[in-house]
């Protein structure tokens, strides 16, 4: 599976297109905005896509789905039903982040732990991280080692839990209990920022050694 992350709206919030080398079918996590940049990307790489993945229902990583699935006519999968809060308040979010209003949605699917995502070949499995907001998700493709984490884990930092049903300890728990037991060469992708890997954080993250 290649990833290629794609930085949109005023946050630099990493949106992913996920690629199926084999069949050159494709889903996007987190289209938080900017849907012509994301959707030139698509073309650039020569893909279809089959779906909308969302780690979590703030702004920044949801602002530009229900667009793009318009256009693209695919279905969204996610986050955990525990967000529905967060994407019932998009109106309220875009006052609150100044970003333009995007109307209420509810994907077609709600992600539970331990279900699977698929994309023409690929094969991902849904592990519920919460502690940034109650219903995050992460998405592991262990084939290829490789994790799309959103706002739990970044490079040196960690999620913030400062938002409503946000909390440090559950978030603590998740990263320990469902990240910390990837294999140590496994690469995440962040929602903000650079990748690193499971290991490296493991032993230098100062928030969660």
């Amino acid at each position: 599976m290649q990833v290629n992350v794609i930085p949109v709206t005023p946050f630099e919030q990493n949106c992913s297109l996920l690629i199926c080398p084999e069949t050159k079918k494709a889903a996007i996590v987190d289209p938080g905005g900017d849907v012509d940049k994301i959707l030139s990307q698509v073309k650039q790489h020569g893909v279809e896509v089959e779906k909308i993945f969302l780690t979590h229902g703030h702004m920044d990583h949801v602002g530009g789905t229900e667009a793009l699935a318009a256009v693209l006519k695919v279905s969204i999968e996610g986050p955990h039903i525990a967000d529905k809060f967060w994407l019932d308040q998009l109106p309220m979010q875009g006052q609150m982040f100044g970003f333009p209003e995007v109307p209420p949605f509810e994907p077609q699917r709600w992600l539970e732990h331990g279900d699977t995502i698929t994309f023409g070949n690929q094969e991902l499995a849904v592990l519920h991280t919460p502690g940034h907001t109650p219903g995050h998700v992460v998405f592991n493709h262990a084939e290829t080692k490789q994790v799309i984490v959103g706002d739990v884990l970044f490079s040196g930092s960690i999620g913030r839990t400062d938002f409503p049903q946000g909390c440090f300890n559950t978030l603590m728990t998740a990263i320990k209990s469902q990240l910390w037991t990837l294999p140590e060469e496994t690469v995440f992708f962040p929602g903000h920022g650079p990748t690193s890997t499971i290991g490296h954080e493991k032993r230098t993250n100062p928030h969660v050694r």
